[in-house]
């Protein structure tokens, strides 16, 4: 089992380090081999996403990922800004369905912004499409044109959707939702995006297929009220890639920090590459103070989607619900009456439980 690791940026060495120690832990059979991606690769080979590291991760079987980006690289050209080197392996292993999973710990029900009995018990998993919409649309750019007669700068993106992308994610999300509650939010801009408006057509028409599953749509602004109001009444949440963007992002503090929060993005054929949600935090890089359980986690989701290991996977989520019941806390998390621990603490914490 061939695991392709990309530390990244920033914390991301720190907290894929120890996200790898687990994965050795629960099963020795891992073949782990680390490569550059984002601003590292930039700075070595002067492309976010070298050859080298396409290679490697083609061949393997799933990708470990810990983040990209960072200031220093922001006045880089786009094509040279670690973000695209994240756009270009998605795109190159057509990671089209992104799962986000937002998930409260009892223990961390006090970190959370809002009322605790707002967020007791919350349990959400947003699928966002990864492959399209207007992170990938043509034409795109910035040029000077003259607008009222005067010669100006001008940007311009272009959002599109075929039906047979806005199909193949909502099977996902439907297939997923029949795991769960079997309620599916659509979330759409229909009223004013024609784009949207055959997002939400198509997904009206795939639920006839899954008759056992609720359908319901909501307008993404309403959506975003929605998930601070009252997010308890979604289960699963399937947009398109710019509002899903920001709506897992919202959904992430829901849990108390979003150094919690794991995720996938697989291809059709099941291969993943799984990174928290989290950025590169340069600012706290190499202090040992970040934390490394959404990375562990997006661990455990490599296990579950990936490699169908559902008793290991399980093994590393109950050992961070133990540790979290300890009260070891990084500093993200920490609160009174707790143990304030350090990335590689924690993830000696985490061995521990196991």
């Amino acid at each position: 089992m061939k695991i392709c690791v990309l530390p990244g940026d920033g914390i991301g060495p720190e907290i894929t380090a120890e996200a790898v120690r687990v994965l050795k832990a629960v099963d020795s059979r891992f073949e782990v081999e680390e490569a550059l991606i984002g601003g590292c690769a930039v700075d070595a080979s002067g492309d976010p996403y070298p050859e080298s590291t396409r290679k490697l991760a083609r061949e393997a079987d799933a990708i470990l990922l810990g983040a990209v980006g960072g200031p220093r690289w922001d006045s880089a050209p786009r094509g040279q800004r670690p973000e695209s080197g994240l756009l270009a392996i998605r795109k190159d292993l057509c990671l089209f369905a992104n799962l986000r999973p937002a998930v409260l710990y009892p223990e961390l029900a006090e970190s959370s912004t809002l009322k605790p009995e707002v967020v007791a018990g919350l349990d959400i998993l947003i699928v966002r499409e990864l492959t399209g919409d207007i992170y990938f649309g043509q034409p795109r750019g910035i040029e000077t044109r003259t607008i009222d007669g005067k010669r100006q700068r001008f940007g311009f993106n272009t959002m599109h959707y075929s039906e047979a992308e806005i199909v193949r994610i909502g099977r996902v999300a439907f297939e997923a939702a029949r795991k769960r509650d079997k309620n599916v939010c659509s979330v759409d801009k229909m009223n004013v995006l024609e784009t949207t408006q055959l997002w939400r057509d198509v997904m009206t028409e795939l639920s006839n297929e899954y008759p056992d599953v609720v359908l319901t749509h909501m307008l993404v602004d309403n959506a975003a009220m929605q998930l601070v109001r009252a997010p308890k009444q979604f289960d699963v949440i399937v947009t398109g890639n710019m509002f899903g963007d920001i709506l897992s992002d919202e959904a992430s503090m829901l849990t108390g920090s979003i150094g919690m929060l794991p995720s996938a993005s697989l291809n059709e054929q099941g291969k993943g590459l799984y990174e928290p949600s989290h950025g590169s935090a340069p600012d706290i890089a190499g202090k040992d103070i970040a934390n490394p359980l959404a990375a562990i986690l997006s661990a455990s989701m490599m296990l579950r989607y990936t490699f169908s290991l559902q008793a290991e996977a399980d093994r590393i989520e109950n050992a961070v619900r133990k540790v979290l019941a300890q009260g070891y806390r990084t500093a993200d998390i920490y609160g009174p009456g707790t143990k304030k621990t350090g990335t590689r603490a924690m993830g000696d914490a985490v061995l521990a439980a196991l």
